[in-house]
């Protein structure tokens, strides 16, 4: 699939100034980040969110962090696990 192919042309329209595709993109990338995380959390534990566990390693919530992006500093949600064994790999650290 090609990347012209992934919004129609309406979308565009809700674009009203030069700085809404920018916050749109920063948003984007705010929120694949945040979910690149909770899925390698699911990896972490073995299991997803809203799955039966498999031991005692559950999913603990969220922490905060600040990180650096192309669109600037930005405060991203990373999710945490009950006995703190979960460290990101290359996505934040």
């Amino acid at each position: 699939m090609e990347t012209k192919d992934l919004f129609p042309d309406e979308f565009f329209k809700q674009f009203k100034t030069g700085d809404d595709p920018q916050n749109f993109l920063k948003d984007l990338q705010k929120r694949g980040i945040e979910k690149l995380l909770e899925g390698e959390l699911d990896a972490h534990l073995d299991y997803s969110k809203h799955d039966l566990r498999k031991d005692e390693n559950t999913l603990n919530g969220y922490s905060t962090k600040k990180i650096k992006t192309s669109y600037g500093e930005e405060q991203i949600k990373v999710p945490r696990d009950r006995d703190s064994s979960f460290n990101p790999m290359g996505t934040v650290s």
